[in-house]
């Protein structure tokens, strides 16, 4: 790589970019009416020093259409062998399978004993990473007393509405909160399962190793601790976060995690076992040399008014992050570890809130709205889940 290409890098891993401070919270910025399907370039940060540092990188986003409508406060979403969607609603606690072709939508059951309430319900979903052969789905949900992670047999054969077994729960205990609750579920590359869980408001639980809250959780598909944790007796990867509700892998099996920050800085993080995030001590990146050493600086901020990001996915180099507050979808290209150029913005005020993005096998992608969720203003149709071509 030649020296200017480097010194880019350099500037754009670390720029200060504008996103979010807690679970999407506060008014939502951006245009009013939703925009038709088109093909839009990405607009990089509203700070000029920034975009004048480093400019975005060349890309667009074309929608291609709506694959479902009508949804009520979606949150997590599993991709299914074949392409077909799971899509949990997080305040009715139902899970629906949307055909990848055609969109049509099938009720196929609800999860028993979830409980919403704020930033709570049913959250994250998963499937096994054995679903061939043993059709296990995972849920990450709140109950009267904790978050919680169960496992289900999905039963294709049922009786529509009834196609879920009863829920197994490999993992409990879990804080529970009105506000930063967590709750994203994703298998990795290693076939173990990673949840995110925040910090319910109590900031000394992110620091407390001893408690699940505030961390990335990565355990057996039974619930028990990962071989390689960095305490093999416990199922805690990592500490010290705010609330994390975007988890994703790049190509080469890094994990990467989106995180909402309180008043300054919303984070990307580049994630590694047993790391200490800083939260509640730092929030963005160390000043100084004002905090002790020891805390893991993020790859990239942004300011509430930007982000307040949710989902997480990657496809086509890049890392995909869709924002709540900020009504956009945020596009970091990225060259290993390091950010190639200034994150580029897209869709922004087009579709409103944007709870969760995830890539699809062809390298599309599937982009979630998040506008009948209490904090939104819902539109006609909402909430939707639009299909994306990206280059």
């Amino acid at each position: 790589m030649q020296r200017r290409s480097r010194m880019a890098v350099l500037a754009a891993a670390s720029l200060l970019l504008v996103a979010g401070c807690s679970s999407g919270g506060g008014t939502a910025a951006g245009g009013a009416g939703a925009a038709g399907p088109g093909k839009r370039t990405g607009t990089p940060s509203p700070r000029p020093s920034a975009s004048a540092a480093v400019p975005p990188a060349k890309g667009t986003v074309r929608v291609t259409g709506t694959l479902a409508t009508g949804l009520k406060s979606p949150w997590g979403v599993a991709v299914l062998p074949g392409g077909d969607l799971l899509v949990g609603e997080r305040d009715t606690g139902r899970i629906v399978r949307v055909a990848a072709h055609g969109g049509k939508v099938t009720d196929v059951g609800s999860v028993p004993g979830v409980a919403p309430g704020g930033e709570g319900g049913l959250l994250g979903l998963a499937v096994s990473s054995s679903f061939g052969t043993d059709h296990q789905v995972y849920a990450y949900f709140t109950t009267a007393s904790d978050n919680r992670i169960a496992r289900m047999v999905y039963d294709e054969r049922r009786d529509a509405g009834n196609q879920l077994g009863a829920p197994n729960t490999i993992f409990k205990g879990i804080p529970k909160g009105r506000f930063h609750n967590g709750g994203r579920l994703a298998f990795g590359p290693d076939r173990m399962l990673y949840a995110s869980t925040g910090e319910t408001g109590d900031k000394a639980l992110a620091q407390d190793k001893k408690s699940p809250a505030g961390k990335i959780l990565r355990m057996t598909p039974d619930g028990e601790p990962a071989h390689g944790n960095p305490d093999p007796d416990s199922v805690v990867y990592d500490y010290g976060h705010r609330n994390v509700e975007g988890l994703a892998w790049d190509s080469d099996k890094r994990l990467w995690a989106s995180e909402f920050g309180q008043d300054a800085w919303d984070e990307l993080n580049l994630i590694e076992p047993g790391r200490n995030y800083g939260w509640p001590q730092v929030e963005g990146k160390r000043k100084g040399g004002a905090v002790p050493p020891g805390y893991a600086d993020p790859v990239l901020v942004w300011k509430p008014a930007d982000a307040s990001p949710s989902g997480l996915a990657y496809a086509k180099g890049s890392l995909w992050m869709a924002s709540l507050r900020g009504e956009r979808l945020w596009r970091i290209a990225l060259d290993g570890t390091r950010p190639v150029a200034a994150p580029q913005a897209f869709l922004t005020g087009e579709y409103g809130r944007l709870r969760t993005v995830v890539a699809a096998d062809d390298g599309a992608l599937w982009l979630v709205t998040s506008n009948t969720d209490g904090r939104g203003e819902p539109r006609k149709g909402d909430d939707r889940i639009l299909r994306l071509v990206v280059s």
